[in-house]
């Protein structure tokens, strides 16, 4: 369960001057991000582009007849979390046994932590979960019998009955883990298969390390990674090994960039037990101004869809200095705004005293970040930021900007505050 939270002027943004309030009566403030209320930089996330983007990405993956286990590494906020579970999601998806505690603690009852689980350390927290909690199911992945090794040798030396329900993980060679081939991975599947401490549920896959940003490409890419994992189902499911008593197999796959490309794997058929096909996407719920703009653009067009994702997530910075000519030094930096996918965008700006924010002018655009700056480039023909005027970023990847900020404003259109989401990094 969520609960509320405070907000003091020990978190950055926070108004240094202003008394402490709980997350729940911050919106009762009466501040603006444009009237000077809070001090900036400020990352900050439009409150109706969220519902948007809840709704459309439910939409989406109930029409094509699958669930959504959003990856909650991408926020690591319980409020966010809670927001997509409440909208419909069928669970969360995390990279590692402690972010896996948040997604509890946000009332997901289905968990899946697609990356390998193996130390010691970990195995033992997991079945202290599970142990708390009777009706939580917990996925994560293997792809070597070496891991799975490493699980059997926990469950002797703890005398632990426990058995983890697992996902076999596909990969790609020279990328990241999973199997290699389709010998090795039917090789692990018939020894987890005959293995005391796990259970095979399902098979899972990761395309994004394939996207391009050239359909022609990333359809042919991913569509082979499909083909492969589609054998691979098929085989283990002509030998039967999958867990005795489970109702379903589990097939999982879905980066924020390419997710229609599987859905073929997703939705097989003609297997000896119904397929639920999850969709791991996390990026949706805010979207970006970069990265992944341009890629669900492609995913659109591929589609045909009339409506797409909506940017949440951005950061507003204060023009603190203009040196130069077609020069001037906003206030946030690489401690503030995600640089690994793309520099951040300008995209509104609003001069100072006033609660008017204009489309950024063309030609405006960030060319460097140090730890607490911008440079912000704009050519001799177009109108020049002053000192004291406000610039509002956007960002690419929005994973490496959550996890620069302890908490964030919601806002309405109007630039209004009307709530607050805590990150737990």
């Amino acid at each position: 369960m969520v609960v509320d939270f405070r907000l003091d002027a020990s978190l950055k943004a926070y108004p240094p001057a202003a008394a402490p309030c709980l997350a729940s009566e911050i919106g009762g403030q009466g501040w603006n991000v444009l009237a000077g209320d809070l001090p900036l930089p400020l990352a900050v996330l439009r409150r109706s582009a969220l519902v948007h983007n809840l709704a459309w990405m439910q939409r989406y993956a109930s029409a094509r007849g699958v669930v959504l286990a959003p990856h909650g590494k991408t926020t690591m906020s319980p409020e966010l979390c809670a927001m997509q579970l409440a909208a419909g999601a069928w669970g969360l998806s995390f990279a590692n046994v402690w972010q896996a505690q948040l997604g509890v603690a946000a009332g997901a009852a289905r968990i899946l932590i697609a990356n390998q689980v193996l130390q010691q350390a970990d195995l033992d927290a997991l079945d202290a979960l599970l142990a708390d909690h009777a009706e939580l199911r917990v996925y994560f992945l293997v792809d070597s019998l070496p891991q799975l090794a490493c699980i059997e040798d926990w469950a002797r030396r703890r005398a632990c009955a426990r058995v983890f329900d697992v996902l076999l993980e596909l990969g790609i060679p020279g990328q990241r883990t999973g199997c290699r081939t389709h010998e090795q991975a039917l090789a692990l599947a018939r020894a987890v298969a005959a293995s005391a401490a796990v259970r095979l549920c399902g098979i899972e896959c990761y395309e994004g390390l394939l996207a391009s940003g050239d359909s022609a490409h990333d359809a042919q890419a991913v569509t082979e990674l499909v083909r492969r994992a589609l054998a691979l189902t098929r085989a283990v499911d002509a030998e039967d090994l999958w867990a005795a008593g489970e109702a379903q197999i589990l097939l999982s796959a879905g980066g924020s960039a390419v997710f229609d490309l599987v859905l073929p794997l997703l939705r097989a058929q003609g297997l000896s037990r119904p397929v639920t096909g999850v969709l791991r996407s996390g990026c949706y719920l805010t979207h970006d101004h970069g990265n992944y703009q341009r890629f669900v653009h492609l995913l659109a067009e591929r589609e045909g869809l009339r409506d797409s994702l909506q940017p949440a997530l951005t950061v507003w910075a204060l023009v603190q200095s203009v040196p130069e000519p077609g020069l001037a030094l906003l206030n946030a930096g690489r401690r503030d705004l995600s640089f690994d996918m793309g520099l951040p965008r300008p995209v509104r700006w609003a001069a100072s005293a006033t609660r008017v924010a204009r489309l950024a002018p063309e030609g405006w655009k960030i060319s460097a970040l140090n730890d607490q700056h911008a440079y912000l480039r704009f050519p001799a023909e177009a109108a020049a930021p002053a000192v004291g005027d406000r610039v509002e970023l956007g960002i690419s990847h929005p994973c490496t900007t959550f996890d620069k900020w302890r908490w964030m404003a919601l806002v309405e259109d109007d630039g209004a505050v009307s709530g607050a989401i805590h990150t737990c990094f």
